[in-house]
């Protein structure tokens, strides 16, 4: 039971800090419920895409194999698989009513996933994998949430631009989680040693994509008024 909790802790802790940063119309919680509901579920279909996609690179070896494990099977399954849960529960959504939710319900389908995937770990690994992954992998998910959510949500309310911010919410995510688990696979000590500098971008990325929507938000409410 430790465990399961040390795994789903840093879940809880950042859907409450996304939560609270939705300043002015938060989003009710039966959808967000419904957004990690989401997460937990597509677990299943990424499992068997997965499995498929590992099979053309079994003949792959040392870094090309790495390539195609983190981009391919794992960053590409994952975030597509996150996008498809992410546009059917809240793109006709009433509720999607501001730029902002597209960040908040991207993140809550991120961390979803990311709950069960840390279960998955730490009840193998113990108790060293999970303080590790609480402070890396289940924010990583978050901030490649984020990334969706932060293009989403543009894609949403500026039709003139739909096509190319559909195309980038699921892109960066995938690109960015790509580099984060080739550093990882990689095994190379140059890029292992890249990591932690890596882990900083993605925080000030996120934060910044964060800040700029919460922002305009809650300035686009208050000047309308």
């Amino acid at each position: 039971m430790n465990l399961i909790i040390l795994a789903l802790a840093p879940v809880f802790i950042i859907a409450i800090y996304i939560y609270i940063r939705d300043k002015y119309e938060r989003e009710p919680l039966i959808n967000l419920l419904a957004s990690l509901v989401a997460g937990v579920v597509i677990t299943i279909p990424v499992i068997f895409m997965e499995k498929l996609l590992s099979i053309p690179g079994e003949g792959f070896s040392g870094l090309t194999s790495a390539a195609w494990n983190a981009f391919v099977v794992a960053a590409f399954t994952e975030e597509l698989f996150k996008f498809i849960a992410l546009y059917l529960l809240i793109w006709k959504n009433k509720n999607f009513n501001e730029k902002f939710d597209g960040i908040v319900y991207a993140c809550f389908v991120s961390l979803g996933f990311a709950g069960i995937e840390n279960i998955l770990y730490v009840t193998d690994g113990g108790l060293s994998i999970g303080f590790i992954r609480a402070f890396t992998a289940i924010p990583a998910h978050a901030l490649f949430g984020i990334m969706m959510g932060y293009q989403f949500g543009l894609a949403r309310f500026y039709p003139k631009e739909r096509p190319r911010r559909i195309f980038l919410a699921l892109l960066i995510p995938i690109i960015l989680h790509g580099i984060y688990n080739f550093i990882l696979m990689s095994g190379h000590p140059y890029l292992l040693f890249a990591f932690i500098p890596y882990l900083i971008f993605l925080w000030f990325f996120g934060f910044r994509r964060l800040r700029q929507l919460s922002d305009r938000s809650i300035y686009r409410r208050f000047s309308s008024k």
